[in-house]
């Protein structure tokens, strides 16, 4: 392809083309003239320095045309474009990768992912006997996906490093673990040799997956050290003392 013919009259139009970024730019923004591009016949794009503060790395680039045997060049298109070591914004999440625990509300809804990592066929084999049991049972009469192995490692992972897990602050200052605990109810399937739900409502965790390493204050088998109560002389009553102020 042809490269686009010089054009003295777009090319000599810095001063047109700073006019025109200087119109929608920020007073005093608009710097060094950068060079000048011709980017087909009768098109050329200018480039000036951004100086704005919020702008390191900008350029503004003036698009200039003119029609054929015309003398004058005239303003196509202004952008603010970023340039080499320029400030981004991040790359755009889609809605759906950006969510976080918790964020679900009571109204809201999340899209249906087709190809789930986490999920498997419900007839899909494991390996494990338990969950094969649960798999065949889902075929048909229940769920048509059920956790896979990547998706139970992650929710165990997430659980352990959790609040709930032998890590917390809770966990740390607990006088024993729930595994010797009376309200701690273990999981069934693979992840029962790791994990139950407590509960205790008067524990912090009630009705929550916890860890058997994680603990609190409200152990079944833990009672507070208790003291004898303090005694309590009765008070004097200076007799004395009240009659001669009463005489005063």
């Amino acid at each position: 392809m042809a490269a686009p013919k010089p054009d003295n009259v777009l090319t000599s139009a810095v001063e047109v083309a700073r006019a025109a970024a200087a119109e929608i730019a920020e007073p005093g923004t608009v710097g060094d003239h950068l060079g000048v591009v011709m980017e087909d016949d009768r098109v050329a794009t200018h480039s000036f320095a951004c100086t704005a503060g919020a702008y390191p790395g900008w350029r503004w680039a003036v698009t200039l045309s003119r029609v054929p045997r015309a003398r004058t060049a005239t303003v196509s298109e202004v952008h603010l474009l970023p340039g080499e070591g320029a400030l981004l914004s991040p790359d755009w999440v889609p809605y759906a990768e950006r969510l976080a625990p918790g964020d679900i509300g009571a109204d809201d809804r999340t899209p249906y992912v087709e190809e789930d990592p986490f999920l498997e066929p419900g007839a899909e084999a494991t390996g494990e006997e338990d969950v094969d049991q649960v798999a065949l049972w889902e075929l048909g009469l229940g769920r048509p996906r059920v956790l896979s192995a990547e998706g139970r490692e992650a929710a165990a992972t997430r659980w352990f490093d959790g609040e709930h897990g032998p890590a917390s602050e809770t966990a740390r200052k607990a006088p024993a673990p729930c595994s010797t605990c009376g309200f701690f109810i273990p999981m069934a399937g693979a992840l029962r040799s790791v994990f139950g739900v407590c509960a205790n409502p008067w524990s912090p965790a009630d009705g929550s997956v916890v860890a058997l390493g994680f603990g609190c204050g409200a152990h079944s088998e833990i009672d507070v050290e208790r003291r004898p109560p303090e005694r309590v002389d009765p008070p004097v009553l200076d007799d004395q003392a009240e009659i001669e102020f009463m005489e005063r």
